[in-house]
């Protein structure tokens, strides 16, 4: 496996406001826990980020962009706000840098406060630009994670755009902080190995490009013990080969299906939490019992917050993972290295990696996937492949196994709500 040359200006000595806020939350051995909230009107945002200011635990604020801006389409998010109409999130380019400028000014008058960006662009030039001539610094997405699983963008230029964005959030802001959605990729059904390593892929396209803080993605499965050989693989990897930034590994609460059940969703934000501290994550994106239904109020975010930070800090870390996660690590470095010795820059090695099937995302309909891997839940619980296309690696066949049916697509979608709804509604 050759490494990418890592090119972009000379740096800065010194994390990010946004790695400083996380790197003292570690020294302390407290878990930074992080909303996905986002409001279209400047006082509505500006509520939400001081309630997660002000919550008792160690917290960064989220502006999560609206669908409108997420595509580009300012025009359409212009004219809603003209009608006073609502839109599920912050329209950041619309609203424009000064008076995003004013929703920021002086939140973190009274201690640090880091607020990151989130969007889920493809093409995020526009998104990026605003951003920095709003004073902000911290965003999360990356050339394949917001690509693959959102519309109809092609691979190569949403390559292409990110890594303008990459270098243009690097010559704008020497101690700016780019997360990978890498380790998110369609929320669920996606096997551990490939999270892992398209989190990393991501992590080193970010280097590549001039980035010097960053962090690193996974999404929380189906199995706890699975998920802590997916994390430790992802920090053993991520530390053998990223060598240029600054780095810690981001956990998001279950993605898929969520319980419907009040008391079955504040389960699975728990377990989520543990898992958090069990592994030693660095931070944590956590979700409320209002997810399954409609977007949640800030006093539910609020609440979640409050929940998560609480069983992390009633939870003992494990000693020590790593010994647990060879078979993980020895997939995703697999993955990892056959991309890497296709080209020596990253996003040109990725663009070609997925054109030959050597990157696959299972039930992805992207013009640009393979779409010829599958994956299912075993009866234990865990992610395994089915199939994996062209990719090269070689899992256990599973007995019996040979094609999934519709009802056995639909039960993996529901497995993990189904499990946390059924214990919450079982009598102890």
């Amino acid at each position: 496996m050759s490494r990418p040359a890592v090119q972009g200006p000379p740096r800065e000595s010194g994390p990010s406001p946004f790695g400083a806020t996380v790197a003292a939350a570690r020294a302390a051995g407290e878990l930074v826990v992080q909303p996905r909230m986002g409001f279209p009107t400047v006082p509505a945002m500006r509520r939400g980020l001081e309630a997660v200011r002000d919550v008792p635990a160690r917290t960064v604020g989220t502006i999560t962009l609206d669908s409108y801006t997420r595509v580009g389409d300012h025009d359409s998010a212009r004219r809603t706000l003209v009608r006073g109409e609502n839109l599920n999130g912050y329209p950041l380019v619309a609203q424009g840098a000064a008076r995003t400028r004013q929703l920021a000014a002086g939140l973190g008058e009274s201690g640090p406060f880091a607020v990151q960006v989130r969007h889920g662009s493809a093409v995020p030039l526009d998104i990026f630009r605003v951003l920095l001539d709003s004073g902000l610094d911290a965003t999360e997405g990356g050339p394949v994670s917001y690509c693959l699983p959102y519309g109809r963008t092609p691979l190569r230029q949403s390559v292409d755009a990110w890594a303008r964005c990459c270098e243009l959030l690097a010559a704008r802001s020497p101690t700016a902080h780019l997360e990978s959605f890498g380790g998110c990729l369609l929320g669920q059904l996606c096997p551990p190995g490939l999270l892992v390593a398209m989190s990393v892929l991501e992590g080193l396209f970010f280097e590549q490009h001039g980035l010097r803080d960053i962090s690193l993605s996974y999404a929380q499965q189906t199995d706890f013990g699975q998920d802590v050989e997916a994390i430790s693989a992802l920090r053993r990897l991520g530390g053998e080969l990223l060598r240029q930034a600054s780095w810690h590994i981001v956990l998001y609460t279950y993605m898929g299906v969520f319980p419907r059940t009040e008391p079955g969703a504040l389960a699975l934000l728990r377990h989520s939490a543990r898992l958090a501290a069990t592994t030693g994550v660095e931070r944590l994106i956590v979700k409320t019992p209002a997810e399954a239904h409609r977007i949640p109020t800030v006093e539910e975010n609020v609440r979640a917050l409050r929940e998560a930070a609480r069983t992390a800090a009633d939870t003992t870390p494990a000693p020590d993972t790593a010994a647990e996660g060879a078979g993980v690590y020895e997939e995703a470095r697999a993955l990892v290295e056959a991309v890497l010795d296709l080209h020596p820059n990253t996003g040109r090695a990725l663009t070609i990696a997925f054109a030959r099937g050597h990157l696959d995302v299972p039930y992805c309909l992207h013009a640009d996937n393979a779409q010829r891997s599958r994956s299912f839940v075993d009866g234990d619980g865990r992610l395994r492949w089915l199939s994996v296309g062209a990719m090269p690696i070689r899992p256990a066949t599973p007995a019996g196994r040979s094609r999934l049916r519709a009802d056995d697509f639909l039960g993996m979608l529901s497995y993990t709500q189904s499990q946390f709804d059924s214990a919450a509604l079982t009598p102890a």
